[in-house]
């Protein structure tokens, strides 16, 4: 409960309020049966009509405060669940935010998305629940055990035989709900990371026929679910009729002891019909914390995923910054000694012995076979994941000392998955600068040959992309990205195999641009053809997370076997498809 008292305080007036006046209900639903006596006692017997109707006034009266506190309690209870809800959720967002790859990793993007919607929805709601049956349900029940012990002591003692067995009933059921609810949110998030995956990859699935197999995941993924959540339901399911159950057989136990008071003249019939009223409320209080207590055990379940992920444990931030306010000025880079591993657990080294430099402004070329480490080595510079050993240094400072913001803004990079987003192509180049004039932007769609087919676009830099970038080919998703990396005029530019899809005379106008608009900047081109990276100043090639070749394209051919065998055969598939 501490955790989620800083979401209350901003809304404490309306915490306070919904209860207080779900209250003037209970105080009418607990005089209500006690004007109805007085009628049954006084009234009907004396045949006073006078007497009934000036009752049944006050009994409007109060009906009619009676409502009006109720709907006062729901808006108030409401609004203030559903502003604590907005909190906790975009805290939960916030935090998400700061994660490393590793955090991700480690809870599963369809898990998150489950935290960020249905858990904090489940606490929203129990939050709303809770405030209308905070003072409702206990109130209720006192009010009504008061009441009924003035009214008649010894039929009371039926309640009290009755109470502690429904308690203990309740206690039980909820002991076996917690862990059965832990399981079915875990479901929950199977199937959402299933429904995620599958849209995500809807083309690869059509374009392999495989629509049957990935319907039969999703059922059993469903049926899954089901069987989960009907193995938790099942508690819920026996508690209502428990209850009920309960409720009946006091009730019928009141009406047997107390008629026959009645008879005997011990007892008023106002008195008995005011009696069963109470005796009924004090039940129904009860099935109402039971109903609390039973939604309780989901809340708890979702509770406590939402703290796993707010108080994990971000392995990659700048909390230890040297030099927080230090900004990326002039993109000199230099690896001395990096070793990294993406499981600590694991021996074997992803990078090892790394070492190079990059002067302000030179172009770097890094090749190698599928898996060898490149991708890896580029994340470490703008601390995508940090070194096991050894230090990344940009202009002398280790990547470690700047804040992550800072280095990142210096840093612009284009990543192997290419990613769009939904709106608008001006919208998603914005990302680079969203302060950029359109002039500053055309330039870099011009310097990333990309200005020709958007202009050709009905809707020119206006036109709406699908969600990802669908509705344009590989190459055109490709110099997109690479012109919002552009416009962010960064210090030190990485181009993670980004051309792969587009033709080679294309790529050499894009390698045109590196050396005029960007000639200041620090350029890195990860790439599998040689030709992409045969002007870089000068080339690593990289052999299962190890540095086996550095040189211009000339010495590499003449000292290391490994660029010869990737350029000769590259060579030779060249004249294959010429021939």
């Amino acid at each position: 409960m501490k955790f989620y008292l800083k979401y209350m305080k901003p809304y404490a007036l309306f915490f306070v309020l919904g209860p207080l006046l779900m209250l003037t209900e209970v105080i009418g639903e607990v005089w209500m049966p006690s004007l109805m006596a007085d009628i049954l006692n006084s009234g009907v017997p004396a045949g006073d009509i006078g007497y009934i109707v000036q009752a049944g006034l006050k009994m409007a009266g109060v009906a009619l405060i009676m409502m009006i506190g109720g709907v006062g309690g729901n808006y108030f209870s409401t609004r203030a669940a559903v502003s604590f809800g907005s909190d906790l959720r975009s805290d939960l967002y916030k935090k998400v935010q700061t994660f490393s790859f590793a955090n991700i990793d480690k809870f599963q993007t369809g898990s998150l998305v489950t935290r960020l919607t249905n858990d904090v929805t489940q606490i929203q709601n129990m939050t709303r629940m809770g405030m209308i049956m905070l003072l409702r349900s206990p109130g209720m029940m006192i009010g009504a055990v008061i009441m009924a012990l003035q009214i008649n002591a010894s039929l009371a003692a039926v309640i009290g035989i009755m109470a502690p067995i429904l308690i203990s009933i309740i206690l039980l059921i909820m002991k076996n709900a917690f862990p059965r609810f832990m399981v079915m949110q875990k479901k929950v998030d199977a199937l959402n990371t299933g429904v995620q995956e599958n849209l995500t990859n809807v083309r690869v699935i059509k374009s392999f026929v495989r629509e049957d197999y990935e319907e039969k995941r999703f059922c059993d993924k469903t049926q899954d679910l089901r069987d989960g959540t009907l193995n938790a339901m099942k508690l819920v399911i026996m508690n209502g009729p428990i209850m009920t159950l309960a409720m009946n057989i006091t009730t019928l136990a009141v009406v047997w002891f107390g008629g026959q008071q009645v008879i005997v003249g011990d007892m008023l019939i106002g008195d008995l019909t005011a009696f069963t009223t109470y005796v009924v409320q004090i039940l129904s209080s009860l099935m109402m914390v039971a109903f609390m207590i039973m939604n309780s055990s989901r809340v708890m379940a979702s509770s406590k995923r939402i703290k796993e992920v707010m108080f994990e444990n971000v392995d990659l931030n700048d909390d230890h910054a040297a030099q927080p306010n230090l900004k990326v000025e002039k993109g000199h880079v230099e690896f001395k000694d990096v070793h990294f591993r993406y499981y600590k657990d694991h021996e074997e080294w992803v990078l090892e012995n790394i070492n190079f430099e990059i002067k302000p402004g030179e172009i770097l070329g890094i090749i190698g076979s599928t898996g060898c480490g490149k991708t890896s080595l580029v994340q470490l510079i703008p601390r995508l994941y940090d070194t096991d050993e050894g230090e990344v240094l940009v202009d002398g400072v280790n990547v470690k000392d700047y804040s992550l913001e800072n280095l990142r803004e210096g840093v612009g990079m284009v990543l192997q998955k290419n990613v769009l987003f939904s709106g608008t192509i001006e919208e998603n180049l914005l990302w680079g600068d969203e302060t950029a004039s359109d002039e500053e932007l055309q330039a870099a769609a011009a310097s990333a040959q990309a200005h020709d087919f958007v202009s050709g676009f009905t809707d020119g830099y206006q036109t709406e992309l699908g969600q990802g970038g669908v509705n344009v080919s590989g190459g055109q998703k490709q110099r997109l990205c690479i012109a919002r990396a552009l416009l962010k005029k960064p210090k030190i530019l990485i181009l993670d195999d980004s051309t792969s899809a587009v033709d080679t005379a294309t790529e050499a106008r894009i390698r045109e641009a590196f050396h005029t608009t960007l000639k200041d900047t620090t350029k890195i081109i990860i790439a599998q053809r040689i030709s992409s990276v045969i002007d870089a100043d000068r080339i690593l090639v990289i052999d299962d997370g190890r540095i086996v070749g550095q040189g211009t394209h000339e010495e590499l051919l003449a000292t290391s076997q490994e660029y010869q065998e990737i350029y000769y055969s590259q060579q030779d598939k060249q004249k294959e498809v010429q021939a």
